[in-house]
This record gives C-alpha cells, structure tokens and sequence, in this order.
C-alpha cells in the first residue's frame, strides 16, 4: 500500500458494500491494518448484513440502514476489547458483508443413475436434475462454519457441497418412495416439498436456507425410452384394420388429386392388398362349424408320410412312399426287412405295412448269394 493509500484509508470514516456481482455471498471490507475511525458511518444495503469479527471471534452484526460506530452500538466488542470508559482513538475489527439475498437458479443432478425395482419395468435406472434457490439465513453462523478467513466468498464455492447434499437425500428418497416410473411426473410437487423438508436441517447448520426446491424432470435411460416409445406408438395406432383402412383412404384421396401420377397406379394395388387381407381375416375368424360345414377338410397327401429303413443294425431314412417302392422294386427292402413310421410304438417287418404288401408279393426275393 502506498502513503497516499494509507493516509486515504485513515482518513475514510465510510464503511459500505455495493455489491456489482451475481454470485458474491460474503466480502470483507479492506481497511488499512483493519483500523476503523471511532464515530465512523456504517452503510449496510438491502440484502446484506454486516458482521464485526475481533480476534478470529464475532461480535457485533448490524442489519441494513446506517449506524454510527459508536461503543453504545458496539455492546459486543466494545466488552471483548475492554474499553470500560468509551473510546476516541481508531479501534481495530474485520468487518465482513453478508449478501442476504436469494441466489436462484442453481442446478442439481444425478452424476449417477439411480437404480430402483419398479413394478411394471422391474429394475431400472433413474437420472433426474431441478434447480434450488438458497439465501444466507444466519450470518454469523455461515462466516464461521463456511468462510473462515477468506475476503471474498462466492456461491460457487459452496453449491457443490449443497448439491452433494440435494441428490444423496433425493436418491434416497425416490427408492424409498416405491412410485412407479410412470407415475413420477404426476408427483414431481409432491417429491419437491418433500425433499426441501428433508434436507432444511441440513442446510440450516451451515446458516443457509433454502426457499425453494424443484423436481424438473426424471428421465429413463435412452434405450427403455426408445422401447416405451414405440409401445405408446402402437397404442396409438390402437386397431390395426382401422388403421388400413385409413390409410387407404389416404391414399386415395392423393390418388384422385393427381390421377396420372404414380400414386394412382399403386392405388389400386394397395387397395387390392388391403381386401385381400380384410378377406383373409373373414375366413380366418369365421366360426368352426360354418367351416366344417360348407367345406370338408383337405386330403392327405401320400408323401406326407415318412419310413425309416433298418438294416444291418444301422438306420435309414426318412424315405417317402415313392422311395421305398423303388427300393422295393430292386429288392433292397424285403418282407423282413424292419420299417418304422410316425405313429407306430416299434419296428415291424416291412410285409406288414398294408401300402407295401401288394408290391411286396409280385416282387421276387434278392437271389442267393
């Protein structure tokens, strides 16, 4: 500090703070070897309170208007420095400004999802994030357990800690909330003043109040959200066929305003693919007994059937009816030889399947070897 400076600092009789910051909690006025003028003019604003601090010890806080620093409002430090029979000379003191104002729009939110079992989605994980608004409740308190020493105190310093605070009690208490996830946004008040409730005390013991807290949103994770949409889209769609036929008649519509274009041409087609459908259904959905009595069932086909062969203790097959004739016919297959089909509970000779005797008589056995 210059002469000049220092002859200027003892010469000033003003204390005051004009705040030309957003984010400023708590600022210590600078005063050359913190010496203050008896009879000196304290100017405390709006908004803001000032604390005398002697010897590391608070002693006298003044709330706004302009006080003349005198020992009869001095009570305080006038007894912590002993001075029995008043002052005239320059006394000694930290004097530190504590804006009392609201600080809005601070931001909180999960770093981590939080994991909770919901009854509809089973375990999931939960984000969520809102905004708080504090103010400097008890000053002396807040220099002593927050500011310490330090001259100049911003909120930035100290909405970490509170932020740490906000999420661990919300984390907390959304899983014990046990609310389903597609419920919460209709709770999002309810968990708001809840949560404020819950974390005031905490608050409190650092001087600090909070005036308001607000829920602003908890989000699912990225991929439940794409399925949930997708499940809303359906729902929205609601009957299929209704849908269709909507959509046909969408098209037709752009059809008839543009007849030579290619929407006129698939018109048409989409349409007939539409009835197709719509047909397809009728006779689907129809009544058993209509079926069985307007029309009989459908034949069995002859090669829907088909035979293992076994031979030599080995196993062959499937074979068609058409294969097994032909094997018949070069006298592979035999009267003894063992055949099974869907159907039958072991291996028989294959002179007794009935669809082979007739073929198994006219044709001779394999010649001797």
């Amino acid at each position: 500090m210059t002469l000049w400076e220092k002859a200027k600092a003892e010469l000033l009789d003003i204390i005051e703070w004009t705040d030309d910051s957003s984010d400023t909690m708590v600022w210590r006025f600078p005063r050359y070897e913190n010496e203050i003028k008896y009879g000196a003019q304290l100017i405390v604003r709006q908004s803001q309170v000032a604390v005398f601090v002697n010897m590391g010890v608070i002693a006298d806080v003044f709330t706004s208007g302009q006080h003349r620093l005198t020992t009869q409002n001095l009570p305080v430090l006038s007894t912590l420095l002993g001075w029995k029979y008043g002052f005239q000379s320059p006394f000694k003191a930290e004097v530190y400004f504590v804006n009392t104002r609201n600080f809005t729009n601070l931001k909180w939110g999960t770093k981590n999802p939080v994991i909770l079992r919901d009854p509809e989605f089973g375990p999931v994980r939960l984000r969520a994030y809102g905004t708080y608004v504090v103010k400097v409740s008890e000053p002396s308190r807040f220099i002593k357990e927050i500011v310490g020493t330090g001259g100049h105190f911003t909120i930035e310093e100290v909405s970490e800690q509170l932020k740490n605070l906000i999420v661990t009690r919300f984390s907390d208490m959304l899983a014990e909330s046990k609310i389903p996830v597609l419920d919460l946004a209709a709770s999002y008040n309810e968990l708001s003043d809840y949560l404020t409730g819950k974390i005031a005390p905490e608050f409190l013991e650092y001087g600090i109040e909070v005036t308001k807290l607000l829920v602003e949103n908890i989000a699912l994770p990225q991929e439940v959200e794409e399925a949930l949409d997708k499940k809303s889209s359906m729902g929205i769609i609601g009957n299929l066929d209704n849908f269709l036929k909507y959509q046909s008649a969408t098209a037709m519509e752009a059809a008839a305003r543009n007849p030579g274009g290619e929407a006129s041409a698939g018109v048409g087609m989409g349409i007939g693919f539409a009835m197709a459908n719509q047909l397809g259904k009728m006779v689907a959905n129809a009544p058993e007994a209509s079926q069985a009595e307007s029309s009989p069932p459908p034949l069995p086909l002859e090669g829907d059937c088909k035979y293992f062969v076994g031979k030599d203790g080995k196993q062959a097959g499937p074979f068609d009816k058409d294969a097994i004739r032909a094997y018949i016919q070069k006298g592979v297959i035999t009267k003894e030889t063992l055949m099974w089909k869907q159907g039958m509970e072991g291996w028989n000779a294959a002179g007794l399947f009935s669809e082979f005797e007739v073929l198994l008589k006219a044709t001779p056995p394999p010649l001797p070897k």
